[in-house]
């Protein structure tokens, strides 16, 4: 099973070439990674909003909606022009895979019209949930974007513009969240006090961009400028760019998974290069668990960057040993175990002539339950492996994450419930290493501690359960 992080989004304020919707499906192709479950886009047209989203892949989904068959009472992309828009990829557990779901999620309330577009995950959904049905409020969806959303509404009636309700609403928001709104003549973004979650801010001409990653602004040819700092508001109107900071005290914590899984290698996160860290995790592996074997090969692609940083440390040939199918969708998406062990197989294909008689060493970025890691290595070994040792990017597992990630419970956990050597007996392999937690602040080129591992740890940014 492989991990999966929920969602991308991606906005522009100005007219110009190419058009605000044309521009932010380019972005959303550029995030497909961060989800491939639903997608869809919101703009303002002269202070008319209208929204498009729609189950599915962004090549398929939102040509679909402009094919017609978008959500009832919802316009088609070829009816959506604009100045300002912001789009929005998802990636959800089964259960929460529903149409209603969809973002961006467009509101009504006293002030008019407000979209909103979320990638993270509340540690208090639940509590806010209950706290404002009781005050009357109805839900659509099961969305935290929904929760945020009504947060700000509430506040909007109360203060003089939308960026101030969103400042205002913050404090009430604990966990990872990177947003953006549109309302009729604005966008605003913003980013949680501790920055789990990775924003951006681009310039395309005269026209500002902001994007989960980097390589979405790349994209669009947009210019990096910066990060949206952690606690940072950003708004951008007819006057220009905006910054405010009235949350921006906190230490960053950045999720350490966006370096070693999630990000796209060309996105630059708060400085970082991801591709230059995933390369660095591999060379630290090749020192801390050498090995006698003959080839190194990665299982594509999130491992590709690690793998060749071990064999680049290790100076054994680096090898393509899988075929990977694009087409079949991530494992973890599959709603049972049986499922899963049949994508892997379909997903991934051994090049027996790559790994027969050989040494293999196999790199990955995690191990969850194991299951998938024990399917690959038989597969090797069918196709005629001789050995095969398994190197991890990445520390063992041992806390769920609250923020957005779909790490599973602790029981759940195989790093709970079996040592080193046990995992390695049950998924077959001839040795076993982990990158070692103490090497984590190398992937960020960091003398301390700067970013979340929560889930190696159990140290969460936000107390747990507030």
């Amino acid at each position: 099973m492989a991990l999966h992080e929920e969602c991308g989004v991606f906005g522009i304020y100005g007219a110009g070439e190419p058009q605000a919707v044309q521009a932010v499906q380019l972005g959303l192709y550029a995030l497909q990674h961060r989800g491939q479950q639903s997608c869809g886009i919101a703009v303002s047209d002269m202070g008319v909003m209208r929204c498009a989203t729609a189950m599915g892949r962004v090549s398929e989904a939102l040509n679909a909606t402009a094919a017609g068959q978008q959500r009832e009472g919802l316009q088609t992309l070829t009816e959506l022009s604009g100045q300002l828009a912001i789009g929005h990829v998802r990636y959800a557990a089964a259960k929460e895979s529903l149409p209603e779901n969809s973002q961006p999620l467009v509101l009504h309330y006293a002030k008019g019209r407000l979209a909103i577009a979320c990638n993270g995950q509340l540690g208090n959904a639940q509590a806010l949930r209950e706290r404002l049905a009781e005050t009357g409020a109805m839900f659509q969806t099961s969305t935290d974007a929904e929760l945020i959303g009504q947060l700000v509404a509430r506040e909007r009636v109360q203060t003089h513009s939308i960026e101030q309700a969103v400042l205002r609403a913050m404090p009430s928001l604990v966990g990872a969240y990177s947003l953006l709104m549109l309302s009729p003549r604005k966008m605003v973004a913003a980013r949680d006090p501790h920055g789990i979650r990775p924003l951006c801010i681009g310039k395309l001409g005269e026209r500002w961009v902001i994007a989960s990653e980097s390589c979405a602004l790349d994209a669009v040819h947009a210019q990096f400028v910066r990060d949206v700092e952690p606690g940072e508001v950003v708004v951008v109107d007819g006057d220009g760019l905006h910054s405010l900071r009235d949350h921006c005290q906190n230490t960053p914590r950045v999720c350490i998974f966006e370096y070693i899984y999630f990000a796209r290698p060309d996105s630059v996160i708060d400085g970082v290069c991801v591709h230059d860290s995933r390369v660095k995790a591999g060379r630290l592996l090749a020192r801390q668990y050498p090995v006698e074997a003959d080839i190194v090969i990665p299982v594509p692609d999130s491992s590709t960057d690690a793998a060749l940083g071990y064999a680049q440390e290790s100076g054994l040939p680096f090898e393509m040993g899988f075929m990977r199918n694009n087409y079949v969708g991530r494992t973890f998406i599959m709603p049972t175990q049986k499922q899963r062990r049949r994508s892997v197989d379909i997903k991934l294909s051994v090049i027996a002539d790559s790994v027969r008689g050989k040494r293999v060493v196999l790199v990955d970025d995690s191990i969850v339950r194991g299951t998938t890691c024990q399917n690959i290595i038989r597969n090797l070994k069918k196709a005629g492996a001789k050995e095969v040792h398994v190197r991890i990017s990445s520390p063992t597992l041992h806390w769920p994450c609250p923020y957005g990630t779909d790490i599973p419970t602790k029981d759940e956990l195989t790093s709970n419930h079996s040592s080193v050597e046990e995992l390695r007996d049950y998924i077959g392999a001839q040795s076993l290493g982990f990158l070692r937690r103490e090497s984590l602040c190398e992937l960020m080129n960091a003398e301390k501690r700067c970013f979340c591992d929560a889930c190696f740890t159990g140290e969460y940014p936000y107390p747990a359960g507030e």
